[in-house]
């Protein structure tokens, strides 16, 4: 088996869904695991590698950002800030995930503060279980401010923008 079968093998399971795959031949022995946290999916020879588990960064985070939720009213999906009161519209993560402001770490942020933003226009990217969703704005506006900072773990339902529609 050469390595751009193994390459092959890997991207066929990275997009079958399986979380880990052992492949044993006469002379080769691959496992090959893509429910770890790494950005691509890893194989080894002879014996399995075990990723770096990042879940507790995630819990330790998930208390601070609950505590900043009950500062927002609870009442619809496009709420205001309640110093701004009625004033912003807020835009919220839709999952829980990984929040990226750009596409690729080599271009530039989808939106800054002060931007003019139309409906339709991609706020951010949201990495969820390796599946890199594009959030778009469902309002017309300006960023008034950037609630969460780049490669940030987010929540369901965290503000993530402050828009004014005016």
């Amino acid at each position: 088996m050469d390595i751009k079968e193994i390459q092959n093998l890997i991207k066929f399971v990275a997009k079958s869904g399986a979380s880990e795959v052992k492949l044993e031949m006469d002379d080769i022995k691959i496992t090959i695991k893509t429910g770890s946290e790494d950005k691509e999916p890893t194989y080894v020879q002879q014996m399995p590698m075990q990723g770096q588990m990042q879940q507790p960064i995630l819990q330790q985070q998930a208390p601070a950002e609950g505590q900043a939720a009950p500062h927002a009213a609870a009442s619809d999906s496009k709420e205001s800030a309640p110093d701004e009161s009625d004033k912003y519209i807020t835009v919220k993560s839709p999952i829980i995930g990984t929040l990226y402001r750009k596409p690729s770490p080599d271009k530039p942020v989808f939106v800054e503060v002060g931007d003019s933003i139309k409906e339709g226009d991609v706020l951010c990217v949201i990495e969820a279980m390796k599946l890199f969703n594009e959030i778009e704005s469902e309002v017309s506006g300006k960023i008034v401010k950037i609630l969460v900072d780049d490669s940030s773990p987010v929540e369901f339902d965290q503000p993530l923008f402050l828009v004014d529609p005016s």
